[in-house]
C-alpha cells in the first residue's frame, strides 16, 4: 500500500528512533527528505546522514544526535499535513521558542530553515517545526 505522507513518516521514524536511544535509523529515500535532513544538519540537530542501498531500494542512514544523554530534538511535528496545507510568507513565518527552534519550509529556492527563508525574504509551504 503506498504511503500518503513520506515526510511525515520519515520525522516519526526520527522521534521514535531518539526515544529508543538508537544511534541511526533507516529511511527510505526521496530528494524531498534529504533536502528536509540538510536542514536539520545544518542547523545541528542530526550529525549527518547518508545514502545506503536496501533490499534493492535507496536508503537514508540517519545519524541520531544526543547531547548529555538527552536527544538533540525535542519536539519534532509536521505542519503542513497532506489534508491540510499550510503557507506563510516570508515575513508571516511563525517562531518557535522565541527564536530558539527551527521551522523547515519549502520555498521556490529549495527547503529552507526559517532564518534562512526571511534573509532570502521568500515565503512558502511550512514543513514541520523542531526544538
Amino acid at each position: 500500500m503506498p504511503m500518503t505522507d513520506p515526510l511525515g513518516d520519515m520525522l516519526t521514524r526520527i522521534r521514535n528512533g531518539q526515544q529508543a536511544r538508537k544511534d541511526s535509523i533507516l529511511t527510505p529515500a526521496s530528494k524531498l527528505r534529504a533536502h528536509v535532513l540538510d536542514v536539520l544538519q545544518r542547523e545541528g540537530y542530526i550529525r549527518g546522514y547518508s545514502e545506503e542501498a536496501v533490499a534493492g531500494q535507496k536508503g537514508l542512514r540517519i545519524e541520531l544526535k544526543y547531547f548529555e544523554g538527552q536527544p538533540a530534538i525535542q519536539h519534532l511535528v509536521r505542519v503542513s499535513k497532506p489534508g491540510r496545507r499550510v503557507y506563510s510568507a516570508a515575513r508571516e513565518l511563525p517562531r518557535i521558542r522565541n527564536g530558539l527552534g527551527t521551522v523547515i519550509v519549502s520555498t521556490p529556492r529549495g527547503v529552507l530553515s526559517d532564518a534562512e527563508a526571511r534573509d532570502q525574504n521568500v515565503g512558502g509551504e511550512v514543513l514541520a517545526e523542531v526544538f
